[in-house]
């Protein structure tokens, strides 16, 4: 695939409809198509978009939040599904990259998900969040590192991380290392006040600088009528204004439009490619720059199961020793299968 030499790039920071997983998916067909209409190549969505982000688990106490808790269970995604199926076709319609957060329902559990579609629909990345943050984790399960993967797309390779994973200098570093060129960060936005938008503004801006790649941010928004809405304490609703920053950062940490910070909007900047070239002809983090004899990652990038099944309910000493690292006592032929004592021994001694 020949490499662009420019990509316009949006961000989009919109509100959901705190009611309906197919009125905020209404939202984001809108917003795809109006991005696309002025040229965009790759739009960004704010993190856990569709259905809503989970305002709520941040202002009322868990004794509290189980009805709102069930009602995201019921207005989840699965994956595929009829919503993923029109985000999708959006995409391919358009000839758009889009990235989405979703909250995902895998059965019992629900995640935090980020979804790369590429331009021609295909389904290029879902990955899990995998440390949800503080109030979040009563309400989403942990992701592997399976998702911490940057893939080729139409308009270059791309990474992806949500918002306090920025936090984990090794998720970044896994992504650098692969030499990801746009990178794809999602925070919810709308919290904590203006302190989160001043402290999100480092972080992706430091990234853009570590990394030598672009940094696409996407933020969401709420109305003071679904702040009421979350909840009437006065107090709390200030917990549910601020931290906006919608922003496309260049490789050097410049903004290259203006922020979002307050209201709705879609901000749109084109990407020159070259600039990679130029902040990693200085400082290549994962290339001239590295010292890997000293210091490198190792990463299990294996997708995780509750359950593994086996064709065999037995098996050779050789295969446990290979899977588990350790080595076993399978030496007396006389031993039933269901009779085997297994002796461990640490492969060093």
């Amino acid at each position: 695939m020949e490499k662009k030499l420019t990509v316009r790039a949006a961000a989009a920071q919109i509100a959901p409809d705190l009611t309906s997983r197919e009125k905020t998916l209404a939202r984001v067909l809108d917003a795809i198509r109006e991005a696309a209409s002025k040229g965009a190549e790759l739009i960004v969505f704010p993190e856990t978009f569709v259905p809503w982000y989970p305002y709520f688990s941040f202002v009322l106490p868990p004794v509290l939040s189980g009805r709102e808790h069930v009602r995201l269970y019921e207005e989840a995604v699965t994956i595929p599904s009829p919503a993923t199926d029109a985000v999708a076709a959006a995409a391919r319609e358009h000839g758009i990259v889009v990235a989405l957060g979703v909250n995902e329902r895998d059965h019992g559990s629900l995640y935090n998900t980020q979804l790369l579609f590429d331009a021609d629909g295909k389904l290029l990345l879902k990955r899990r969040k995998i440390t949800p943050t503080f109030h979040e984790r009563m309400i989403w399960g942990q992701g592997d590192g399976s998702g911490l993967t940057v893939v080729d797309s139409r308009i270059g390779r791309l990474g992806a991380l949500a918002c306090w994973e920025h936090y984990n200098p090794l998720a970044r570093y896994a992504l650098m290392a692969q030499h990801e060129e746009i990178h794809i960060a999602q925070f919810p936005g709308s919290m904590v006040g203006p302190i989160f938008a001043e402290q999100m503004e480092v972080t992706i801006r430091h990234h853009a600088l570590e990394s030598g790649c672009f940094v696409v941010n996407a933020t969401g928004w709420l109305t003071d009528e679904q702040i009421v809405s979350i909840t009437p304490d006065q107090n709390l609703q200030k917990a549910l204004r601020g931290g906006c920053m919608t922003a496309i950062i260049s490789p050097e940490g410049k903004h290259l439009a203006p922020p979002i910070t307050e209201g709705e909007g879609i901000l749109i900047a084109d990407l020159d490619m070259s600039l990679i070239t130029k902040r990693k002809r200085m400082m290549d983090s994962v290339g001239h720059y590295a010292r890997p004899e000293l210091l490198h990652l190792v990463i299990d990038g294996r997708a995780t199961a509750p359950m593994i099944a086996s064709q065999n309910s037995f098996e050779t000493a050789a295969a446990r020793s290979n899977t588990d690292g350790y080595q076993y006592d399978d030496t007396s032929s006389d031993r039933d299968p269901d009779q085997r004592v297994a002796v461990l021994r640490s492969q060093a001694g």
